[in-house]
């Protein structure tokens, strides 16, 4: 990747100029059956569109908090890449009294209503459905997310050194968390082309690494898998076969 990536948004724009077409994330639900693959190019567009989402229907600016109350998830996955557009702070599981905007599962709703600034539910259906009904108080993001811009241009620059995504008692600037997932990236000897499998939860930064940071740092993509505890062992060996998996965590 480029040398001069300092924030994990450098970090897909450059995967975007090498390769769009490649795979990025992959993501099973092992609860439900589902699988999604989404190449550079389609997860770049998702990201975009969930930036200007967040910047012009949210209000969003950089500096601002947004506790991020979902799992591992490849629409999770979206919004991290999106807040780092924007310049937002992602408290992974965050306090919503204590943040500007909540974005939460179907699971955190009642959670999420101490946050009294914006609300966004997800309802993390396969194929990114929306709720039968939008929860009293929260827009639904599969309703609004479909109709935003496809390319997204920050209305104030993004400063890498400033705080960018916090988890647990862990906070990294844009600048420090890229230069940890390539530390991580090399520690597990990840380059082009490497594929992680990563049934980790988005809960810790190994779980956010492994899960995605750190495979888009060294221009590989992640396999991640929500409920990996409800596959057998020989299923398992076979998804790291017909995924061609480099590297498991």
């Amino acid at each position: 990747m480029n040398a001069t990536d300092r924030t994990p948004a450098d970090l897909l724009r450059s995967a975007l100029a090498a390769d769009p077409a490649r795979p990025l994330v992959t993501f099973y639900d092992d609860a439900t059956g589902e699988r999604v693959e989404l190449s550079v190019a389609t997860f770049a567009n998702w990201v975009a569109k969930t930036a200007n989402l967040l910047q012009d229907d949210l209000s969003a600016a950089p500096g601002d908090r947004l506790a991020l109350l979902l799992p591992a998830h490849w629409q999770t996955a979206v919004w991290l890449l999106a807040c780092s557009s924007v310049g937002v702070v992602a408290e992974v599981g965050g306090d919503p009294a204590a943040a500007d905007v909540v974005v939460s599962g179907p699971d955190t709703l009642e959670e999420a209503r101490a946050c009294s600034g914006e609300r966004m539910a997800l309802a993390l259906r396969p194929m990114g459905g929306r709720f039968p009904r939008a929860p009293q108080g929260f827009a639904d993001y599969a309703v609004e997310v479909p109709s935003q811009g496809d390319r997204f241009i920050a209305y104030a620059p993004v400063d890498p050194d400033a705080p960018a995504l916090t988890v647990g008692a862990l906070e990294l600037t844009g600048a420090g968390l890229v230069e940890r997932a390539r530390a991580d990236a090399a520690a597990r000897g990840l380059g082009p082309g490497s594929r992680v499998l990563s049934g980790l939860a988005y809960d810790g930064w190994e779980g956010l690494s492994y899960g995605l940071f750190a495979p888009l740092a060294a221009g590989g993509s992640v396999v991640l898998c929500r409920h990996l505890d409800q596959l057998g062992e020989g299923a398992l060996a076979e998804r790291r076969e017909s995924e061609r998996v480099t590297e498991s965590v």
